[in-house]
């Protein structure tokens, strides 16, 4: 069976490019393209695509509200995230709007389709630029591993998955049911027990060993 597509950039000149590379392949079929957010759930919606590729910025509105919107479909529509930006805010942003891979629009045919047959197929993917943000991002001052995920307790192990997400400590608290000083304290506590500084590290450290 193909894998059935849908494109989503603002820019027209770049849908008709990956169209006319991706309709090349065989094994895949582009069945829609949208240039906003509102179509661009609307076909999803409709059309049931296996994958969207997704450019994070459509015009003044976010390709994040697209991907969460996605996320709540039943089964949810994977989304690879087709960007030219490489920053930490946006490449945790994708992560905490439920992207399942993050690819720079540098990337050859050849690779692009590789990855979007590894995401219809389930598998998480993630472009080696983006790769080495992770590792700068993941990277204090003494080496962190897996295995300092043994030392926190459940409680702190879901307070740090919400912390990936982006969420706040008022938000983390809402979610979970908790003063906003609890959550404060279990925050302090994993960065104290994963030898941690900051939330963003955190947030990367999650994301590093989610992919791995």
């Amino acid at each position: 069976m193909n894998i059935r597509l849908l494109i989503v950039d603002d820019h027209p000149m770049v849908r008709v490019g990956l169209r006319s590379m991706l309709e090349r392949f065989p094994s895949l079929e582009v069945v829609g393209e949208a240039g906003d957010s509102r179509t661009a759930v609307s076909l999803a919606t409709q059309l049931r695509p296996d994958v969207v590729l997704l450019d994070v910025r459509l015009g003044t509105e976010s390709g994040f509200t697209v991907c969460r919107e996605l996320q709540k479909v039943e089964p949810p529509i994977r989304v690879i995230i087709l960007t030219s930006f490489s920053d930490e805010t946006t490449i945790l942003d994708a992560v905490a709007a439920g992207a399942d891979a993050y690819l720079l629009k540098e990337i050859n045919g050849e690779a692009l389709v590789k990855a979007i047959t590894s995401v219809a197929a389930g598998e998480v993917v993630l472009d080696p630029a983006v790769q080495r943000v992770f590792g700068r991002l993941s990277a204090p001052t003494e080496p962190v591993g897996r295995e300092n995920l043994d030392r926190l307790s459940p409680q702190e192990r879901r307070v740090l998955a919400l912390v990936a997400e982006g969420k706040t400590n008022k938000q983390i608290a809402e979610v979970m049911s908790l003063s906003d000083k609890t959550v404060k304290n279990y925050v302090s506590n994993l960065l104290e027990k994963l030898g941690l500084g900051r939330r963003s590290e955190a947030a990367a450290y999650f994301v590093r060993f989610q992919f791995a």
